[in-house]
């Protein structure tokens, strides 16, 4: 059986990395091939990915108390960390101890991304020091990382990728515009491949309750959410980072427990962009605000999906979301979902042959 190695950021504590590494893991490996994630290591990642995973609200200080469920949430992440389909480990910084695959498959996730805070900047997210026949990247995105910011030679090292496909709008225009290719729009692998999500059965509540997934919302939005849910007399609890203005919180959940959560719940606020992803796996109703660091993904993705009128901005008339939320959501968006499927399957198909 054919082997196909995976290069992402399948470490991070952060459920939308763990599932999209997953997903991606056991749906190319339902194609028949061999998927192994590449186990690559670096201290200073460790370091600065678990400062972050402790104090995930900067500037803001973790409350005494908190600390001891975010260690809890970080070790319920290793354990399913160690149940992934792991290659030998090598050193980020030199990979030349890597083993040698066939192809390997970059992404998904903001692995092209220079300015994330611990990632950006890494030679090998580009196809350099990769040890294989052959490069393809798989749902990569740019991020934050702006069409009109210098990339020097780093765009022109994607060159060397036999295909490119991209999870975007904003990623699909920067590959355009600065080499003149035309790289696939694909479907992040958590929506390509949801049955690949196994969810814990423990419910936080047997009450209604709506997920609140993220931080550092604006006080507006605070506000609206607030009434809204208050009328309807549902609970807001907050999964994976405390938010003092939500009912309860649950710091200390695992991915598995975040996959259950999120299928639990009436609806789903977020600012992220895998709170806007599990609310379309699970057909949740959901409303989005946009941040400086997401608004290129999570923008591209509801308008890829036709979901826009679940971004809300301070200008949004209030009326909307009683209508975004009270309701299913469009037919039309699980139609453009199962068409983008056809897609995805097909670019994953053509490159595995």
């Amino acid at each position: 059986m054919q082997k196909v190695a995976i290069l992402t950021f399948h470490r991070c504590i952060n459920y939308g990395s763990y599932w999209q590494a997953r997903c991606l893991a056991e749906g190319v490996g339902s194609m028949g091939v061999e998927a192994i994630l590449l186990e690559h290591t670096s201290s200073r990642v460790n370091r600065a990915e678990w400062r972050c995973a402790m104090q995930p609200l900067l500037p803001a200080v973790t409350p005494k108390d908190d600390y001891p469920l975010y260690k809890a949430k970080i070790r319920k992440f290793f354990r399913s960390f160690a149940a992934l389909p792991l290659s030998s480990p090598f050193s980020l910084e030199d990979p030349a101890t890597m083993d040698d695959y066939p192809l390997v498959l970059v992404g998904s996730d903001e692995v092209w991304n220079l300015r994330h805070p611990w990632y950006g900047g890494y030679p090998l997210f580009y196809g350099e020091g990769l040890r294989c026949g052959r490069i393809a990247s798989y749902g990569a995105t740019f991020g934050s990382l702006g069409a009109s910011e210098r990339l020097d030679g780093w765009a022109e090292k994607l060159r060397r990728f036999s295909h490119l496909s991209v999870r975007d709008l904003h990623s699909e225009r920067i590959i355009r515009d600065r080499l003149g290719l035309e790289p696939e729009l694909v479907l992040d692998p958590c929506l390509q491949f949801p049955e690949a999500i196994t969810a814990s059965t423990d419910h936080w509540s047997r009450e209604p309750y709506v997920a609140v997934y993220g931080h550092s919302f604006p006080i507006w939005f605070q506000k609206t959410i607030r009434g809204w849910a208050a009328d309807r007399d549902y609970r807001l609890v907050s999964i994976g980072y405390r938010n003092d203005w939500t009912d309860e919180q649950w710091i200390d959940a695992g991915p598995e427990d975040f996959a259950g959560f999120v299928a639990g719940a009436e609806a789903v606020v977020t600012n992220f962009f895998h709170g806007c992803v599990f609310s379309l796996v699970n057909g949740k109703p959901f409303a989005c605000v946009l941040s400086d660091y997401r608004t290129n993904k999570i923008r591209d993705l509801a308008m890829t999906v036709g979901a826009d009128r679940h971004i809300l901005t301070e200008e949004t008339d209030p009326s909307t979301l009683n209508v975004i939320l009270d309701n299913p959501l469009s037919p039309a968006i699980s139609e453009r979902i199962t068409s983008l499927r056809r897609t995805s399957n097909a670019f994953l198909s053509h490159v595995l042959q």
